[in-house]
């Protein structure tokens, strides 16, 4: 919760000097991409499935970012903060943060997440 108002908040700023109705757009994205975001963590953690977490961080990242700049900006924000905070935590290191880093930018970027799908996930996700 404190996440989505974090991230109306952060795009109202972002976009207060923009068209209202653009601005509008702008935020109505990033929220969705927000959502984008935590139903693809949300499937991952219900998947528990060995080697599909690149998957998951590209899926999330590609269904946000089809929303427009509102929602790439906020699967850019997620993911960013995510790997920061994970880095420190985790202990899995640097390259698996790389690594994390090389999906989420693939699927921003439009590349398909089945690129990342592990053989054998099931097909509901």
């Amino acid at each position: 919760m404190r996440l989505c108002i974090c991230l109306v908040l952060l795009s109202l700023a972002l976009c207060a000097s923009a068209d209202i109705l653009d601005g509008g757009r702008f935020v109505w994205d990033a929220m969705g991409g927000a959502w984008d975001m935590f139903r693809a963590y949300r499937d991952m953690r219900e998947a528990n499935f060995k080697n599909s977490d690149k998957y998951f961080h590209a899926r999330g990242n590609y269904d946000a970012a089809r929303r427009g700049p509102g929602g790439a900006w906020a699967a850019r924000v997620i993911s960013d903060a995510r790997e920061n905070w994970q880095g420190g935590v985790s202990g899995r290191g640097a390259e698996d943060t790389r690594a994390d880093q090389e999906a989420n930018a693939w699927g921003r970027n439009g590349g398909d997440p089945n690129r990342y799908r592990p053989p054998g996930l099931p097909s509901k996700y």
